[in-house]
């Protein structure tokens, strides 16, 4: 394997070794022993599912192909999954928040579990109906949990045994994002990629294994979630239906401009990160090289990790606010996924010379690694905002309302993959990512203006007060 490889994977191992060993007080939160075992208990179940998402990661694709299939039918596959997400996804978001996000996490293990069984079948409506299942699994792992998560932080109540008297500070919310998506998001996504190489490939146990390993993470999770998880709504009214929440959703974005610059900010980003997904591997090997691709999928992934290390040292120092350097993010992410424009505009070599990596493949490596560093910030700062700015009665229908456009737009990609050069499609994405460093520009100055309004309202309030308490003396 070319050296090249192991030298940029054993940099970022050293980088995340540093971030995590130099941490000092000023990067650390003291907490309380309650909120250590419910945090590690939530990391644990969210490790457990991200499992079972990222053991199936690398095989699919392989799979379908292994069943004989083309590559028109594993794209329509692939479009069924995502139209999935987008048209039940609100579906299941506003029953999470009716009838419980437990159930929720509960439902996702049961529909990840029985999408996994489908892929022991070769047949096509079969393999369908797995992948609707996932559709709607992702939609729930994206929603569900985080819901779960956010409402348990902050309940107050002694009725649950593994972890009584909740009411957490807020600022403690951030250390269980962060640390939730640094192994989740990262550490697991390795160990994940790796174990499935080593039961499809090293055990020869066949592209099905993973998919059967994965189930089982599931079902251990599963057994977490019924036996350590209390039950939280959003709005549990037996009268409202499902169109009332709907609308209610609709309204509640509509009329807050933070809710809605929050939306669209996290669908442009999104969108351009599964875009990135389907063309990473075109962009480093554009002749039909030999790349060792679960390496640089490892090689990534630890780069997500490197980023998710850093948001955890940015969300707990008290003068930085998210809205602040999530702005930075998104520019730096847009200027990465430019490179591939960049390198042809400049002509740099993309041919493999004596059987070592080209000129192009090495900056591209590097610049994908610092779009996965941005990715990492991302996914614990996004979850930060959304617990400030939306509200916990329709959480989870608000979330999945975010992702209608994301589906829309991937499927659009997936249907038109073949139709525009890879460079055109990294320079819609980058285009996609200065739109959302625009609209986090104005988020940051919409949540500044209100601040301000807050405070000075409280100062009037309290001199208010004063005179008062004055005009009682005399």
């Amino acid at each position: 394997m070319e050296s090249y490889y192991v030298v940029v994977f054993g940099l970022q191992v050293l980088a995340v070794a540093i971030l995590e060993v130099s941490k000092g007080n000023k990067d650390r939160i003291h907490t309380t022993s309650a909120f250590n075992a419910f945090k590690n208990n939530y990391i644990l179940v969210y490790c457990l599912m991200m499992a079972g998402d990222w053991l199936q990661g690398p095989y699919v694709y392989f799979l379908y192909s292994h069943y004989g299939f083309s590559k028109g039918d594993i794209g329509r596959l692939f479009i069924a999954g995502f139209g999935s997400s987008m048209v039940f996804g609100t579906i299941v978001g506003s029953l999470a928040d009716k009838y419980g996000r437990k159930r929720a996490g509960i439902t996702y293990c049961v529909t990840y579990i029985l999408s996994c069984f489908t892929k022991h079948s070769s047949q096509y409506r079969v393999l369908l109906v797995g992948r609707i299942l996932g559709g709607i699994s992702t939609s729930l792992l994206f929603s569900a949990f985080e819901s779960w998560l956010v409402a348990e932080h902050f309940k107050m109540h002694t009725d649950c045994l593994h972890f009584p008297q909740r009411g957490f500070e807020p600022q403690w919310l951030s250390l269980t994002f962060s640390k939730a998506i640094f192994l989740g998001n990262g550490l697991i996504a390795i160990i994940s990629g790796l174990l499935a190489n080593t039961l499809a490939g090293t055990l020869g146990l066949g592209p099905v294994s993973p998919f059967d390993a994965a189930a089982f993470g599931l079902t251990i999770g599963l057994v977490l979630i019924c036996f350590t998880w209390s039950e939280n709504y959003g709005d549990p009214s037996e009268d409202k239906t499902l169109i009332a929440q709907f609308k209610a959703a609709a309204t509640i974005i509509a009329a807050d401009e933070k809710i809605a610059l929050l939306g669209a900010i996290q669908s442009l980003f999104e969108g351009s990160m599964y875009t990135f997904v389907f063309l990473w591997t075109p962009a480093l090997s554009p002749n039909d090289q030999e790349i060792p691709h679960g390496f640089i999928f490892a090689t990534l992934m630890l780069a997500s990790m490197l980023g998710s290390s850093l948001a955890s040292r940015l969300m707990t120092r008290m003068t930085l606010r998210v809205e602040t350097y999530m702005q930075v993010v998104f520019f730096v992410s847009a200027v990465s996924l430019l490179m591939p424009i960049l390198v042809n505009f400049m002509g740099i070599s993309s041919d493999d010379q004596g059987g070592t990596m080209s000129a192009s493949g090495r900056v591209l490596l590097l610049s994908f690694c610092v779009f996965e560093v941005c990715i990492g910030i991302f996914w614990p700062s996004i979850m930060k905002m959304r617990s400030q700015y939306i509200p916990e009665d329709s959480r989870s229908t608000i979330m999945n309302f975010f992702r209608i456009p994301l589906n829309l737009f991937v499927c659009l990609v997936l249907y038109k993959v073949d139709a525009f050069p890879v460079s055109v499609m990294f320079g819609m994405s980058s285009i996609f990512l200065m739109m959302a460093a625009i609209l986090q520009r104005r988020l940051s100055v919409v949540s500044d203006k209100l601040k301000t309004r807050f405070v000075e309202g409280r100062v009037s309030a309290e001199k208010e007060h004063d005179s008062e308490t004055e005009l009682l003396k005399i």
